[in-house]
């Protein structure tokens, strides 16, 4: 393993979801996103079982550590998407957006405090400036909107803290069984669970409002989302949660480039130049400081 791995697996799951969020836009011109969660996280979790038995090693089994993948499945993706979702219903893409990207931030500080991670000041800088260009890339001004109360700002902090708290976690449980395929099965398996509860008794609706194109597209979302998380905690079990965090936290970036590939719509303002400068020199500066 070369110290350069992690970081490579981890911007392959950038590349994941970024290509997600931009899928996702020509999805929801069919269905809702809430409805779309309950294709896109069911359609990646059958395919893990579909896989299972040629990939799956259950020589390897361990309780303890299938017990901590399936605690993070509990909310992670199930209960960040449906933050995600509310805050962005409450407050607008651009709060959601800048204040979600800070979850490298409660990552590392999860992996300082539970697994023991030194933080070096280069890699505490590279961090600080890729969550700036993040934030940057994600920002859009004059959004606008209706005033809301402080209280809703827990929403996409909430799902950043517990993106962030995922990684830490899953690192845990990698340590114990590193088997990154197990880690992403159970995971997938305990949230579609989470997500069909919510759909239950949230909405209160058994079947949700889709169609086949709507369908279609969220099958992708699904592939796309799935192979980001799958690729994440590979990196995870690869490398420290300070380098994996940081650099996997890029994927507006990676929108931000498909999406001026496939939305015809999409241009590349001086901001999200300024932003993708910030985010692209702090993965570089994180990559150099375990060199």
């Amino acid at each position: 393993m070369t110290s350069a791995e992690p970081v490579l697996l981890a911007l392959l799951a950038s590349a994941g979801f970024g290509l997600a969020l931009v899928v996702t836009q020509f999805g929801l011109r069919h269905v809702q996103a809430a409805d779309g969660a309950l294709v896109s996280i069911p359609t990646m979790t059958a395919l893990l079982w579909l896989l299972s038995p040629f990939v799956f090693d259950l020589s390897g089994w361990q309780t303890a550590a299938a017990v901590i993948f399936a605690l993070v499945g509990l909310f992670f993706p199930a209960a960040v998407t449906l933050l995600t979702y509310e805050a962005n219903q409450r407050m607008g893409p651009t709060i959601t957006g800048a204040l979600g990207s800070t979850a490298p931030l409660f990552a590392a500080a999860g992996a300082v405090l539970f697994l023991g991670e030194r933080l070096t000041l280069s890699s505490a800088a590279a961090t600080i400036a890729i969550v700036a260009g993040v934030v940057t890339l994600s920002w859009r001004n004059g959004a606008g909107g209706a005033a809301w109360p402080a209280r809703f700002l827990l929403l996409p902090l909430g799902a950043a803290a517990l993106r962030g708290l995922a990684q830490a976690v899953i690192k845990l449980g990698l340590a114990i069984w590193p088997s990154p395929f197990a880690a992403s099965l159970i995971g997938y398996s305990v949230s579609v669970v989470s997500v069909a509860a919510d759909a239950r008794l949230r909405r209160n609706i058994i079947r949700p409002a889709l169609n086949t194109r709507g369908v279609a597209w969220f099958v992708l979302v699904g592939f796309c989302n799935g192979g980001g998380v799958f690729a994440l905690y590979a990196a995870l079990e690869r490398g420290a949660v300070t380098v994996v965090a940081p650099t996997a936290a890029t994927y507006p970036l990676f929108a931000l480039l498909f999406g001026a590939l496939l939305l015809p719509d999409q241009r590349i303002r001086l901001q999200s130049a300024i932003g993708t400068l910030l985010t692209v020199a702090g993965v570089i500066a994180l990559l150099l400081s375990r060199s």
